[in-house]
């Protein structure tokens, strides 16, 4: 079972009588439908609907742990406490050096409050907080994971406070509950699902050549589509504009990125489909 110690992760801590009405009110997931032992990817939104935070989310105690990015932390922290107001919740943010990330084999993984299984993936992965498991891999057997998988992460795959929950295909993998009401943003975001003008997606690009780095636009006739994340033994998340995509396709146009002729798949777990429709229609 390869297991991968990741660096630069944090928790904020959110306690209290009133945690998860505080969260549930605020954040994307639907906390109610959350179970112990489980985290759920979330974000919490600016009010035009783009993520200003992202994060994976799961019971710890009679609270809640997210982990994210340690070099937005403090920012989440102070972000949190704005809203908090006279809820009855601590907020708090605790260094953590290290998470131990596994997966391949489910048995591998403890049952304890601080070994969640990460619900972005298909197939059982695991993260470990204390206790950690010796490495066995790089870290990047764990970006070729997430590539293969189609996971995105800010940073390396996308910019916070540009990109929207669909983008990054939350409203596939349970990180917004579209049926959960009211939270930050949520007006957007339940806009763009009725409506269905979700048009940029996480796709896999693939090149038989070497990819540029992340960053790198992706073009169809010199004309952006979209951006290249993570790469990795030639793979790469790609966020586009699936119509553009659609338009290339059917004109039997090449998509490249950099000087790499680049295809590009839909991951395998996402239900999304190219649109109908070109862009220009």
């Amino acid at each position: 079972m390869p297991t991968v110690h990741l660096t630069s992760r944090a928790f904020v801590t959110v306690d209290g009588p009133e945690a998860e009405h505080f969260l549930q009110n605020l954040i994307t997931p639907d906390l109610a439908s959350l179970a112990r032992g489980d985290a759920r990817p979330g974000a919490l939104l600016t009010p035009q609907g783009k993520i200003l935070f992202d994060f994976l989310i799961s019971r710890s105690g009679e609270g809640f742990r997210l982990e994210c990015r340690a070099d937005v932390a403090d920012d989440l922290v102070k972000r949190l406490t704005i809203y908090k107001l006279r809820a009855k919740v601590t907020i708090a943010k605790q260094e953590q050096e290290l998470v131990a990330v596994s997966w391949g084999d489910e048995s591998g993984a403890s049952q304890s409050d601080s070994s969640v299984r990460d619900l972005r993936f298909s197939d059982p992965v695991w993260r470990h907080y204390e206790a950690l498991p010796a490495a066995t891999a790089d870290h990047a057997a764990w970006t070729r994971l997430r590539v293969d998988s189609g996971i995105a992460e800010s940073g390396t795959d996308f910019a916070l406070s540009d990109a929207f929950p669909h983008d990054i295909l939350y409203d596939q993998n349970g990180g917004v509950g579209l049926k959960k009401g009211c939270f930050v943003g949520q007006e957007v975001v339940s806009r763009m699902q009725h409506r269905g003008t979700a048009r940029r997606r996480v796709m896999i690009a693939r090149s038989d050549d070497a990819l540029p780095d992340p960053g790198t636009e992706i073009t169809v006739s010199g004309r952006p589509i979209g951006t290249l994340g993570s790469g990795a033994d030639g793979s790469g998340i790609a966020i586009v504009r699936i119509d553009r995509v659609k338009d290339a396709l059917d004109a039997g146009q090449d998509i490249v990125a950099g000087d790499a002729r680049v295809t590009l798949s839909i991951p395998g777990w996402a239900r999304y489909t190219l649109p109908e429709t070109s862009a220009t229609d």
